[in-house]
């Protein structure tokens, strides 16, 4: 007993702590051999099956059903799995709405694995019913506009078609496009909805729009520190007084930002300051870009060995939009360095004159040599999508083919191309050629030391067999017209062999060869071609088999017809796929393997 007359409690309260204690680290280690249990031990197995639809039902279902997508999610707890069960009805009906089926009956299952390792198994019998069909359309067009025939006099969906509501947003976006492109600036889509009768089981669609007045482009006006702004009102392709279409707006920015001129540019129509005529003056303002870009590359080929090149570019000089670009490139057989200065005419987007003076020396199996050449050319995009080169070079080149040609050419050199390249993707192409015509030739008269014309096809065709396969061709065919291969330069004579000729022989190794010492000299006649089957495996990775085939030609020469087969791997990047190819020559003696490489676009 206490001094106070009451029983002490301190033994029991010290028992209450230290049994709380206990529990405490008792929870403690429960907790901490639940962390370091493995994580399969605690993961449940879950199988989802729906039936009752298909096609594009079942793929929207399963896109949007939150059972199905986390089915194979390792943290599935049941708890979880539970509560996705229970809103899965609702899910299923929202992925159906889309398509006009709003009578959608489930019959769902939930049920429990029978032994520890067993699945979940979560059943879906699904029936759609029919779709909503549209009961009325409340369509309307109103406004100045109202009678411009470009407005469709119906909405675009019928009564009695099923609600898609895809189909009403593409209808209604086309009615909106057309206000759009019709300078309807300020047209307001008073109402539009649909609403479903869930008595009468149709849909009713209620589409107002009220145009607005009709605008027009104004003047464009320049707000730039940079060119001259007649120079830059070649940019515009339009007239003040044109109907307003935001389209043209955002090709004038289009052509502007794809000059490199400048890094940003603004187009801000000033609506306010339209006039009684409604036309809309345009302020375009634009930020110049930096000057100078400089870039440096390293690359590999089988047919030049490892390649290094800079590049300078100037993307402006003066107030007309002048440009400069400088290039070195070194490899084992091939140095070169030009430089190209380009001057803007016509449409200054794609057509100019350039003055082109350029280096270039040659060191492969069957040639040696120097070459200078200074161009002059117009090049100019035509209307049916070709590149047109037209100029004249002057040409001095000294160079060697074999052991006893050697020679020098000094003259001027009138040249034409024209050029094509169409592809639904310039770096993998699926579907695309390139097609290339090249004429050039010198006479005495022009100051030549040498006659001689030729003429030069290169064509490329790629076409997607199914989804994984390609076919692509490629042909070359020259002709030179001369009294003697001896009277034309070692960089203009045909040769053939290396990775975009034949593949099995080295560079230009293949040709002509002189009887007296078996050495390549050269042909006035080309004639390759390739077939090639590409097929992709896996992902990035494809295969390919080939034949390559032809050879260059000379008439005071023994002709002589080479081909190789072969197979190849492919691999898919950003910059292009990589072509790893392995080519036995046929006609080789002895045959042979030989291992090409390259990366970069088909075409």
């Amino acid at each position: 007993m206490s001094l106070f007359g009451h029983q002490d409690s301190t033994p029991a309260l010290l028992t209450l702590i230290e049994r709380k204690r206990w529990l405490a680290v008792v929870g403690l280690g429960l907790a901490a051999l639940l962390i370091l249990l493995p994580a399969d031990a605690q993961a449940l197995s879950l199988e989802v099956k729906l039936s009752g639809l298909e096609g594009r039902y079942q793929a929207n279902v399963q896109a949007l059903l939150g059972l199905y997508q986390e089915r194979g999610d390792k943290d599935m707890s049941v708890p979880r799995l539970r509560a996705l069960y229970r809103r899965a009805p609702e899910q299923i009906r929202e992925a159906l709405a889309p398509f006009g089926l709003y009578r959608v009956e489930i019959e769902s299952t939930l049920t429990e694995p029978a032994a520890d390792d067993g699945a979940w198994i979560a059943s879906f019998e699904v029936d759609p019913g029919e779709p909503v069909k549209i009961g009325r359309i409340d369509y309307q067009i109103t406004g100045p506009g109202a009678d411009n025939p470009r407005f469709p006099k119906q909405f675009p969906m019928q009564v009695g078609d099923p609600l898609i509501h895809a189909d009403y947003e593409k209808a209604k976006s086309s009615i909106v496009n057309i206000a759009s492109e019709e300078g309807y600036i300020d047209a307001n889509l008073a109402q539009h909805l649909v609403l479903i009768d869930p008595v009468a089981y149709e849909a009713i669609i209620a589409f107002h729009l009220d145009t607005g007045e009709q605008f027009y482009l104004g003047k464009v006006r320049f707000n730039q520190d940079l060119l001259d702004d007649r120079f830059l009102a070649k940019f515009v392709n339009f007239k003040p007084g044109v109907i307003y279409n935001p389209e043209l707006l955002l090709g004038l920015q289009g052509r502007l930002i794809s000059t490199e001129y400048f890094d940003e540019v603004e187009i801000q129509p000033l609506q306010d300051q339209a006039g009684p005529d409604r036309q809309v003056p345009i302020e375009v303002i634009a930020n110049r870009n930096k000057a100078n870009v400089y870039r440096f590359g390293v690359g590999y080929g089988t047919d030049v060995g490892p390649r290094f090149s800079l590049d300078y570019r100037r993307r402006y000089i003066g107030r007309r939009g002048h440009n400069l670009k400088a290039e070195i490139e070194i490899s084992q057989i091939e140095q070169s360095l030009a430089a190209e200065y380009r001057i803007p005419i016509r449409n200054p987007v794609q057509d100019y004159l350039l003055i082109r003076p350029e280096f270039y020396a040659f060191d492969t199996d069957s040639r040696q040599g120097d070459l200078f050449k200074l161009s002059v050319a117009q090049s100019v995009r035509t209307k049916n999508g070709w590149r047109r080169i037209l100029g004249v070079d002057y040409r001095y080149e000294d160079f060697s083919v074999a052991s006893e040609d050697d020679g020098t050419f000094n003259g001027l050199v009138p040249n034409i191309s024209w050029s094509k390249v169409v592809a639904d993707d310039p770096i993998n192409t699926r579907n695309g050629y390139k097609i290339n015509y090249y004429l050039q030739g010198t006479s005495e008269d022009l100051l030549s030391t040498s006659n001689w014309f030729s003429g030069q096809l290169n064509y490329k065709l790629i076409k997607s067999l199914g989804e994984r396969m390609r076919f692509i061709g490629r042909t070359n065919l020259g002709a030179i017209w001369a009294a003697s291969v001896d009277d034309v330069p070692a960089s203009q004579r045909f040769f053939a062999g290396g990775d975009n000729s034949i593949r099995g022989w080295g560079f230009d190794v293949l040709g002509p060869d002189d009887p007296l010492d078996n050495e390549t000299v050269g042909g006035r006649f080309l004639a390759v071609g390739s077939l090639e089957l590409e097929h992709q495996i896996v992902g990035n990775w494809g295969g390919a088999v080939f034949t390559d085939f032809g050879n260059a030609f000379d008439p005071d020469y023994q002709d002589e017809w080479q081909q190789s087969v072969g197979v190849g791997i492919r691999y898919s990047t950003p910059i292009g796929p990589v072509r790893v190819d392995l080519a036995y020559a046929l006609t080789k003696d002895p045959a042979g393997f030989r291992l090409h490489f390259a990366i970069g676009p088909d075409l």
